[in-house]
C-alpha cells in the first residue's frame, strides 16, 4: 500500500488502476493521520452469501512454514492473509491508502519513532474472543524475538505499551518512514495470544530457542480473519474454511483448496478441464494458445515479482572466485533480454537491482546491458583470464511462470562465453533453505515477491547492511566483510526523511551501491499470467499477497 501522499511512476499508476480495480498491495511510505474509523474494515465480495460450491487453486506451494511469524513465502502470503488480520489493510480501490483493518486510527510522531494504535472494539478472534492490545504487543514481540524470516519487518522495535485494551503505542529506537508499509505486510500478523501460549508459543526474548508452536501452527490458525485453517498436507494440499465468527463481511466463498501442481502444463490441464478453477503459475508459454473468453480467462499483467542470482563469496571451500571483479563479470556476461525470451517468452522487463520497477527510487536507475569485451575484460583484472568451475545450486522450481532449470541452463550457457563453468545442481526447496545460510552456496538463484511497497524491504533483505539477510548469507556467518557503509548512512537517512523526493532520491543512491556491489543481480520482472474460470469474480493481482481469496466470489 502507499500512502496517501506517496506517488508511484504515471504511467505504472495509471495501468495498475485500469486493470486492477481490486487489486492489493500493503504498507505505506509515509505517515498516515488518523483513518476513517467508518470504512468497514474488508470490503464485501459482491455477491454477498457464501456459496457451498469448493474454490480449488493450482499452484506449487512453497510453504517454509504456517506460523505467521516464521512463514515466508509466496503461498505462506496467500495463507496468512486469509486467516490472520493486521492492523492496517488497503483501500482497494486505489491500491494506494491505509484503511482501518483491526485498527481504526493510526498516529505517528513527528521524528517517527512513535506509532499508536486505536484497535476496532468489534474485532475478535475466531475462536470468539475479543483482539486486545495485550495480542498485539504479544504479536509484534514474537515476531521480533523469534528472529525469524520476517523478523527484520520488526527490527527497530524497541517497546510496546498498552494503556488499554483498545491502544497499542509502539517505539521504535529509530526512526522508521516505512513502518506502517510493515504493518500491512502479512507477516505483521496479530495472533490469539492466550490460544497460541496454550501449544507452546512465546514473545519472550529468548523465543527463537524456547517456541515450540510451530509444529501446531501447521494444522491450525489462531487469527481474526475471514478464514481458519483446516488442514495442510505438504505436496499435496491447503484447505481452509469460512471463520463463522469473523467480525466482518464474510467470504463469498466458504470452502477453499490449494492444491499442489508444480508443473504450468499440469495446472492448464487442471484448469481446462475444470479440475480448478484458478491456475496461478501458468506460464507466458503455456497460456500463449490459451483461448481467453468462454470458460477460461487469460489475463497477462505486469508485477512487482522478480527473480535474481546470488554470488556468495563466503560460501565454505570457496577462493577468490567471486572476487568484486568477477561479479561484476558475471553481471555483464548475462544476456537478459535472452533469459526474457527463453523462460517467458518475452512476456517480462529487466530490472535494475534487487528493489521491483515502479517502486520508489527506481527510475533513473540504469537497467543490464550484456556487455562480453568488458565482462572478459573484468575475469583478467579479476585474476581469472582463463575462468573457472563452480558449482550453482538452486531450488527445482517453478515460480511466476519460470523454470528454474531453464533459467540456470541459460545462465550456464552465457557464462560459458567468458570462461565460467556452471555446475548446475537443482534441489528441493527446503534444503536450498538451509544450504543458502550454512555451508552457503556458491551461486544461486532465488525470486522475491513485495511484502509492502516502500523500498526499504528490499534494502533490510537484499542490501550489504549489519543484519541484513543476505549479507550474513552472501559474506557467511561474519558478514563483517561484505556490510556496504555507504549503503547503512544513506538507508538511516532514508528512514528519517519524510519527504518524498528526499527519499527517492537516497533509494536511488543505494539501488546504484546495490548494482555495483554485484552480489544480488536482477535477472528479470516477469510479467503475471490470470488464468482462471469466468465463474470466479473478483481475481487481482496483490502487490503484499499474491491473492486475497476473501475478495474473490462466484458469479
Amino acid at each position: 500500500m502507499l500512502g496517501t501522499s506517496r506517488r508511484w511512476p504515471y504511467l505504472v499508476l495509471v495501468f495498475l488502476l485500469l486493470i486492477f480495480p481490486v487489486a492489493c498491495g500493503s504498507g505505506s511510505s509515509t505517515p498516515q493521520e488518523g483513518g476513517d474509523a467508518t470504512k468497514a474494515p474488508t470490503d464485501a465480495p459482491s455477491n454477498g452469501e457464501q456459496s457451498g460450491k469448493r474454490l480449488v487453486i493450482a499452484r506449487h506451494t512453497d510453504i517454509n512454514s504456517l506460523d505467521p511469524h516464521r512463514a515466508f513465502c509466496d503461498t505462506c502470503q496467500i495463507v496468512i492473509t486469509a486467516t490472520y488480520q493486521r492492523l492496517v489493510g488497503l483501500d482497494l480501490s486505489d491500491n494506494r491508502t491505509l484503511i482501518p483493518q483491526l485498527a481504526t486510527e493510526w498516529s505517528s510522531n513527528e521524528d517517527l519513532t512513535q506509532h499508536t494504535f486505536k484497535l476496532d472494539e468489534r474485532a475478535t478472534f475466531a475462536d470468539g474472543s475479543p483482539v486486545e492490545a495485550k495480542d498485539v504487543k504479544w504479536s509484534l514481540e514474537r515476531l521480533h524475538n523469534l528472529k525469524g524470516s520476517p523478523s527484520f519487518f520488526v527490527d527497530g522495535l524497541e517497546s510496546i505499551e498498552t494503556p488499554d485494551d483498545r491502544t497499542v503505542v509502539i517505539n521504535l529506537a529509530k526512526p522508521d518512514s516505512a513502518f506502517l508499509a510493515k504493518m500491512a505486510s502479512p507477516y505483521a500478523a496479530i495472533v490469539n495470544s492466550d490460544l497460541a501460549m496454550e501449544n507452546g508459543a512465546t514473545a519472550d526474548p529468548d523465543a527463537d530457542t524456547t517456541d515450540t508452536a510451530e509444529a501446531w501452527f501447521m494444522s491450525n490458525s489462531a487469527g481474526s480473519g475471514p478464514y481458519v485453517l483446516v488442514s495442510y498436507r505438504e505436496r499435496d494440499e491447503i484447505v481452509l474454511t469460512a471463520n463463522e465468527n469473523f467480525w466482518g463481511d464474510p467470504p463469498a466463498i466458504k470452502d477453499v483448496t490449494i492444491r499442489e501442481v508444480m508443473d504450468a502444463v499440469a495446472q492448464r490441464q487442471l484448469l481446462e478441464g475444470g479440475d480448478v478453477s484458478i491456475a496461478m503459475q501458468i506460464s507466458p508459454d503455456v497460456a500463449a494458445d490459451m483461448q481467453s473468453g468462454g470458460d477460461i480467462i487469460i489475463e497477462n499483467v505486469p508485477s512487482f515479482n522478480f527473480l535474481y542470482l546470488v554470488l556468495s563469496p563466503g560460501a565454505r571451500g570457496l577462493g577468490d572466485e567471486l572476487n568484486p571483479k568477477v561479479r561484476q563479470a558475471i553481471r555483464y556476461a548475462i544476456d537478459y533480454e535472452g533469459l526474457i525470451e527463453v523462460t517467458l517468452g518475452g512476456a517480462g522487463r529487466k530490472q535494475a537491482t534487487a528493489i521491483p520497477n515502479g517502486f520508489l527510487g527506481t527510475e533513473n536507475l540504469p537497467l543490464p546491458e550484456r556487455d562480453l569485451d568488458r565482462a572478459r575484460q573484468l575475469m583478467a583484472e579479476g585474476g581469472y583470464p582463463d575462468g573457472f568451475t563452480i558449482d550453482a545450486r538452486y531450488p527445482n522450481m517453478n515460480v511466476y511462470g519460470v523454470d528454474f532449470n531453464i533459467m540456470m541452463q541459460k545462465i550456464q550457457t552465457d557464462l560459458k562465453e567468458i570462461g565460467i563453468e556452471l555446475n548446475l545442481q537443482p534441489i528441493e526447496f527446503a534444503v536450498w533453505l538451509e544450504e543458502r545460510v550454512d555451508p552457503g552456496i556458491p551461486v544461486s538463484a532465488g525470486y522475491y515477491a513485495p511484502d509492502h511497497t516502500d523500498p526499504s524491504q528490499y534494502i533490510e533483505y537484499f542490501g550489504m547492511i549489519p543484519g541484513g539477510a543476505w549479507a550474513g548469507r552472501v559474506g557467511g556467518p561474519d558478514a563483517g566483510d561484505v556490510v556496504n557503509d555507504k549503503v547503512v548512512e544513506l538507508y538511516a537517512q532514508a528512514l528519517a526523511a519524510s519527504d518524498e523526493a528526499t527519499r527517492a532520491d537516497l533509494y536511488g543512491q543505494i539501488g546504484r551501491e546495490m548494482i555495483e556491489e554485484a552480489y544480488i543481480i536482477a535477472l528479470m520482472n516477469p510479467d503475471l499470467v490470470l488464468a482462471y474460470r469466468s465463474d470466479v469474480q473478483g481475481m487481482h493481482y496483490s502487490g503484499c499477497c499474491n491473492l486475497e481469496i476473501a475478495k474473490l466470489s462466484w458469479k
